[in-house]
């Protein structure tokens, strides 16, 4: 009997998160599913025909363009944020000394506020008459006419804003990671500190880039409150298509096959992904992070 009980006790111990995604995740899926595939309004309701696929190819062709924007302005977010990220990284991880902690947690403390509050101060920011421009046109720098908002760079200006600590933090695990004595051999070989860093440095840190780029580009792909609050109309992404569909249009069906359609490709890119570049040493350092 105790050696059953002893058995069982893994399955035990999962037993109250296996119960969490079933309910919070498994069961929303396979309804979603199922929504995706009805057909009706919301005067005289939904019916489930299960044929009714055409979803699905209306969502792609009719919204062709905010699915290319998504990815656009994800990609790109995610590589100005490379470019960031990794010198304030490589800086605190190696410079940073006892005060670590510190320039971390100073990183992260504008993040305590609400992401909708956030992104409506770049709003302020960005805004023809804002702290930004408003200076440069007085010192006629940029043309009166020049504007930032309501064009695609006020999105992914936004976008670089709200998830750099998503990259920054891989990044800084994987580095801090580095053994100081790997570096202090190439520089013992005679290596330059280019080719230390191109040579050592940055391979070690390639599994933080590779975790910071999913962390990234999952929420940004997906994101609907930058395009909305910095975007405006001409510059909608696919979650905007999605917040207006079940919020303002109430076409559930059309929602439902574009959030699994959008969930799909990431899982389906996630995975690619991991598999060309390995898995072990990316997920522990997002897992870190």
């Amino acid at each position: 009997m105790r050696a059953i009980r002893s058995k069982l006790t893994p399955y035990y111990l999962m037993l109250p998160g296996g119960l969490w995604l079933a309910v919070f995740f498994a069961v929303p899926i396979i309804m979603m599913i199922g929504l995706s595939t009805m057909s009706g309004n919301i005067i005289s309701g939904f019916g489930e025909t299960w044929q009714h696929f055409g979803n699905y190819t209306y969502g792609f062709t009719q919204y062709k363009s905010q699915w290319i924007r998504s990815a656009e302005y994800a990609g790109l977010g995610c590589l100005i944020s490379i470019a960031l990220s990794y010198p304030i990284a490589y800086w605190i991880a190696f410079y940073g000394g006892a005060r670590k902690s510190t320039y971390l947690f100073l990183l992260l403390l504008p993040f305590f506020v609400s992401f909708v509050l956030r992104t409506i101060a770049w709003n302020y920011i960005l805004g023809d008459q804002g702290l930004l421009l408003d200076p440069l046109k007085h010192l006629h720098l940029v043309p009166q006419n020049f504007h930032i908002l309501a064009t695609g760079w006020a999105v992914v200006i936004g976008i670089v804003y709200n998830y750099l600590p998503f990259m920054i933090l891989p990044i800084y695990v994987a580095l801090e990671r580095v053994d100081p004595k790997v570096i202090e051999a190439g520089r013992d070989l005679y290596a330059n500190p280019l080719t230390v860093f191109t040579k050592v440095v940055l391979p070690l840190s390639l599994p933080g880039v590779f975790a910071g780029v999913l962390l990234n580009f999952v929420p940004a792909a997906s994101d609907y409150v930058n395009a909305s609050v910095l975007g405006g109309t001409g510059n909608s992404m696919i979650g905007n298509v999605i917040y207006d569909q079940y919020f303002v249009v109430q076409n559930y069906p059309l929602q439902a096959s574009l959030s699994f359609s959008l969930m799909a490709i990431l899982l389906i890119g996630i995975f690619s992904y991991a598999r060309v570049l390995g898995t072990e040493d990316v997920l522990e350092a997002a897992a870190v992070a």
